[in-house]
């Protein structure tokens, strides 16, 4: 599949620009229906790979560290991220077990790794085997990665737990609120900044109406 990193099209409209470098701060927006087409990147490469691999850290924590611990007449229960998800298995709320654990396991984990891979090789100013397809992905994955749902989804439980048995906050859940908010810093950025990273032959600076 052919790609052109150096076009960036309005979602709402179709209609298709070239892009040109942005000073900080600024955005470009789609002659058309004033939407916004991208933003200023305002993480450089060496900063977003150290979120990423922060984001990856506290991912392992939330998945290997109880998000909440509950106490029932001396009997205990704990569950991780990805028990929380699998929990969902059992009973009336099975139907929502694999979205559920596509949205708060599966899909931050992609991003967090194809992430890593492009940036650990960006740094060094090339391109990581796979790129365009990686790039595919990451925009593919972004919209179902809802972290925050499942930590809202956490939050209700635990106030609605509290009225019938203890429940005592796990270092998992700390870990689930820190990822909550990596992965909107590294994974809401214009991923397309790194083909201009990567690349030897930067994109044109004139942002021209290509199509109508």
């Amino acid at each position: 599949m052919q790609t052109f990193p150096h076009l960036a099209v309005c979602e709402h409209c179709d209609s298709v620009y070239r892009r040109r470098t942005l000073a900080r701060h600024e955005v470009a927006h789609c002659e058309r229906c004033a939407a916004v087409l991208y933003r200023a990147s305002r993480l450089d490469v060496d900063r977003w790979l150290a979120l990423t691999v922060s984001a990856a850290i506290v991912f392992a924590i939330a998945n290997a560290c109880p998000v909440i611990l509950i106490n029932l007449q001396g009997l205990h229960s704990e569950a991780t991220l990805s028990q929380s998800a699998l929990a969902l298995a059992h009973g009336a709320a099975a139907p929502i077990a694999i979205p559920a654990g596509l949205a708060i396991v599966v899909a931050p984990l992609l991003q967090i790794a194809l992430l890593a891979w492009i940036l650990a090789f960006a740094r060094a100013g090339r391109r990581a085997p796979g790129f365009a397809r990686a790039m595919r992905w990451l925009a593919v994955l972004r919209p179902w990665s809802m972290v925050e749902v499942g930590m809202l989804g956490i939050l209700v439980a635990v106030i609605k737990l509290s009225s019938f048995v203890q429940v005592i906050p796990g270092v998992g859940i700390w870990a689930t609120a820190a990822l909550m908010v990596l992965i909107t810093l590294i994974a809401s950025r214009d991923i397309h900044w790194l083909w201009e990273w990567t690349d030897s032959e930067p994109a044109t600076a004139t942002m021209t109406e290509n199509a109508a």
